[in-house]
Parts: C-alpha cells; sequence; structure tokens
C-alpha cells in the first residue's frame, strides 16, 4: 500500500488559472491552511507538482 502524505494549502487559489483551482478542489483544498491525507500515488503527485507553489507536502504518520 502507498504511503500517506498530508497536503496543505499555504496560499489562495484567487486570482490563479481556472486548472490550478480545479487541481486544488480536487485535492479537496478549498480553504486556506486546511491539511489533508491523501495516498502517495502517481496520480496525486503530479497533481500536486501542478500547484507545488501553493501547497506543502509532509509525511504522515
Amino acid at each position: 500500500m502507498a504511503k500517506k502524505i498530508k497536503v496543505k494549502l499555504v496560499r489562495s487559489g484567487i486570482g490563479r488559472p481556472e486548472k490550478q483551482r480545479k487541481i486544488l478542489k480536487s485535492l479537496g483544498l478549498t480553504k486556506l491552511n486546511k491539511v489533508v491525507e491523501l495516498y502517495d500515488t502517481p496520480q496525486i503527485m503530479g497533481a500536486i507538482k501542478k500547484v507545488s507553489h501553493l501547497v506543502e507536502v509532509t509525511e504522515a504518520e
């Protein structure tokens, strides 16, 4: 099974392209400083890479 990671929204999606806002919503990040736990899969990591300037990623325990 894949590891879990914590993703935190640290910068707002306001003023960003529609594609980036949709990626944030698909990751479950709707409000500033919200933290979600996701599995470390290639699909999730690809989405995180596209909005890496807006989020902070740490390993979950």
